[in-house]
């Protein structure tokens, strides 16, 4: 396979866990945060998901030197991320790299072989899109997100 430009920006690393406070807690008591809650995320397009299900997720971040860590609590309903912590426990979910473009980047990935997990988009086209990759080899989900002008503005990007 070629090499992806769009897998070449660790943007983070997201973990799902059961219990987000006491991962958190966890986390603080090695030095790692502080914490912040994502803004809400009723403004994206969802394709791949069960808006229901999507809204009751619960994700938090911290930045350290070299990249962002995210913890992810799913709630009740039907989700890649709940699907994950049922059949393969807790444990890093996803990596995801930072691209201008998450339309070109599944462009780029649809010319490759790969296939869509799941996506959200904001108004403006910028968010995230998941790909298929935990059984062709990469043994997590790849995902590309593009940065929006409507994160200062309090919606997760």
């Amino acid at each position: 396979m070629e090499k992806l430009p769009m897998f070449q920006n660790l943007h983070h690393i997201c973990i799902v866990v059961r219990d987000i406070e006491k991962a958190v807690d966890y986390y603080e008591s090695i030095g790692v945060g502080p914490w912040t809650d994502f803004p809400p995320m009723e403004a994206y397009e969802l394709d791949g998901y069960d808006r229901p299900a999507f809204l009751k997720m619960r994700y938090k971040f911290a930045n350290i030197d070299n990249a962002q860590l995210q913890l992810c609590q799913p709630g009740d309903g039907d989700t890649p991320q709940r699907r994950f912590l049922e059949t393969r426990g807790e444990g890093v979910f996803h990596l995801g790299f930072a691209v201008e473009s998450c339309d070109k980047a599944e462009e780029q990935a649809a010319s490759a072989g790969l296939d869509v997990l799941a996506r959200g988009r904001l108004d403006d086209r910028s968010g995230f899109t998941y790909f298929k990759t935990v059984n062709e080899g990469a043994g997590v989900t790849l995902e590309v997100r593009a940065p929006s002008t409507k994160a200062a503005q309090g919606i997760k990007s």
